[in-house]
């Protein structure tokens, strides 16, 4: 364990519309300074939304108000919420051991309590880890075994059986282009019945 370094409660509150069938789990957001909204994926150098744009509006600036340098948080937001989409992250504390993002500088004080959250949305059937931290994390909790990138494995949870996804990160530094990584979250969604 670190000391001296201060613990970093998660910013946001978990999004969980009614009915949500996907809950999409990262690790933790970046520091504020990064943010281009108040919402789940904020920095415009991870291409999330631009993928979910590309996907399902074939736009991958769909999310952005570009001229700003900034998504659309109202946009995002109605669009997770007319389609069921979930959101928040596997750490609930977080200490940064460095000055960025990077997962791999992250120590987790206090991972979230995945299984809490899926009470409160019972209609959830799809779990979705959006980096190799979060799907440690599912992977501890949950003692199942880990998917290979773009595909699943099952969570036999006491409401039943629902699909655990294995994503590749938005994140730019994970070396993969735009296109590529729209090809897994395609199958995630069409899979999913979303797309």
């Amino acid at each position: 364990m670190t000391t001296n370094i201060p613990i970093e409660p998660h910013p946001l509150e978990p999004f969980l519309p009614e009915g949500a069938r996907v809950l999409m789990l990262g690790s933790f957001p970046p520091k504020r300074e990064r943010w281009s909204m108040e919402f789940f994926y904020p920095n415009r150098q991870n291409d999330m939304w631009r993928i979910v744009g590309l996907l399902f509006f074939g736009d991958k600036s769909h999310f952005e108000i570009v001229q700003e340098r900034r998504f659309d948080r109202e946009r995002i937001v109605d669009f997770c919420t007319r389609k069921g989409i979930a959101l928040y992250d596997t750490a609930a504390a977080v200490k940064r051991l460095k000055d960025n993002a990077s997962d791999k500088f992250l120590e987790i004080v206090t991972p979230t309590d995945v299984a809490a959250l899926l009470a409160q949305i019972p209609h959830c059937e799809a779990v979705v880890t959006t980096g190799q931290r979060a799907t440690d994390v599912i992977v501890e909790q949950f003692g199942c075994s880990s998917p290979a990138i773009g595909s699943y494995t099952t969570l036999h949870l006491p409401r039943g059986p629902i699909r655990f996804w294995r994503m590749p990160s938005t994140s730019r530094a994970y070396p993969l282009s735009l296109d590529k990584k729209a090809l897994h979250y395609r199958h995630l969604f069409t899979t999913e019945q979303l797309l």
